[in-house]
């Protein structure tokens, strides 16, 4: 396990400033609450992605380069998403390979872990359940499944709550359709997607859907609304912050 920090940066992502504070909140509650002191650079934006995804590489390394001035000190940086998390730690080295800031980026790369990851791979944290019994399911991302590899970890921490039941989904490795900037090129196939996913979660009997990607979230739970299913979603910082409250 690796050495336990005093400090880490907050790596905040954009659909988190701009839909769901409260789950950044809580991530960095949970670090706080371990006794490491949160640093949240207020000059970070986002990650590049979209700028990358959509074919725009000059675009996308601006972006970076500005994540590279704003997370200059050799902390950990911890990132409550894994797509985000896949972006930094594994696109970054390839965007700038060849360039001056390679090696730069490559430090840079090699301190961002996700945040269950951390908690679990680092921290070692320890949670007790003071919630009433509840039925969840989980919907594990594409980037925090294929890139980050930290599924383990986020259901690792789920399955500490001893009144929460984990209902697992049948096709949880299939995309929800969001995709990014894709849901919006390709509304008929994303919507399609998400509907076979909303299809998955009922047959769990959840009253409650987890993710460690807002994306995600904010796909799932818009068309849950849209066709007025009372189910809810909430990324799992916010959950386990929730259940160890009581």
């Amino acid at each position: 396990m690796p050495n336990r920090p005093d400090k880490v940066y907050f790596f905040g992502t954009c659909l988190i400033d701009m839909c769901y504070p409260q789950a950044g909140l809580a991530g960095i509650e949970l670090l706080e609450r371990e006794g490491i002191k949160v640093i949240f650079p207020q000059a970070q934006s986002c990650c590049g992605q979209p700028a990358h995804n959509s074919g725009f590489p000059a675009e996308a390394k601006a972006v970076a380069r500005q994540q590279l001035k704003s997370f200059k000190q050799d902390y950990p940086i911890v990132v409550p998403s894994g797509s985000c998390a896949g972006m930094l730690k594994h696109h970054y080295p390839a965007m700038f390979a060849g360039e001056p800031e390679a090696d730069e980026v490559r430090r840079f790369s090699s301190r961002v872990l996700e945040l269950s990851e951390f908690l679990v791979r680092v921290l070692d944290v320890k949670l007790r359940d003071r919630g009433q019994p509840i039925k969840v399911t989980w919907h594990s991302s594409c980037h925090a499944t294929r890139e980050m590899g930290v599924i383990g970890d986020s259901k690792a921490l789920l399955k500490q709550l001893d009144n929460v039941e984990l209902v697992e989904l049948q096709s949880e490795r299939e995309c929800c359709g969001f995709g990014g900037t894709f849901s919006i090129k390709q509304p008929a196939i994303s919507a399609a997607m998400v509907s076979d996913k909303i299809t998955d979660i009922q047959q769990t009997g959840a009253t409650r859907v987890l993710s460690g990607d807002c994306g995600c979230l904010l796909n799932i739970g818009g068309a849950l609304e849209y066709q007025k299913i009372p189910i809810t979603t909430q990324h799992i910082a916010e959950f386990i912050l929730e259940r160890i409250n009581g």
